[in-house]
């Protein structure tokens, strides 16, 4: 810069640009901060759904003491309370039949399984 005399219109229009210079770096560097942040989410997301496990097929809904039968029900049924545990196929047809133990009224697993009541 020109120490001795006034700024000329040179002089400011270089300070003008280094301060846009500058400007656009900072906003930059934050919008690459951004990008990151957002990559490190999408990358814990989908490693979430990989690990996530698949929903059983069948289930068997608990009794409040844990050992009592209460339904059988389809997997991924909404009426299937906190207590259910996965079952396969067999365990589900033998509960449903054996075990006397009712099929869910919402996801009808006995339709499904082609039991008849």
């Amino acid at each position: 810069m020109n120490e001795d005399g006034p700024l000329t219109r040179l002089d400011m229009l270089r300070f003008a640009r280094r301060v846009v210079e500058h400007q656009a770096a900072r906003q930059l560097a934050l919008m690459d901060r951004w990008i990151a942040d957002e990559e490190r989410r999408e990358t814990e997301r989908q490693r979430g759904l990989a690990a996530r496990r698949e929903a059983p097929a069948w289930t068997i809904e608990r009794g409040l003491n844990g050992r009592s039968a209460v339904y059988v029900h389809a997997g991924g049924c909404a009426g299937a309370g906190g207590r259910v545990k996965g079952v396969g196929r067999e365990q589900a047809v033998r509960a449903l039949t054996d075990g006397g133990v009712p099929a869910c009224p919402l996801c009808r697993p006995d339709t499904v399984l082609g039991i008849l009541e």
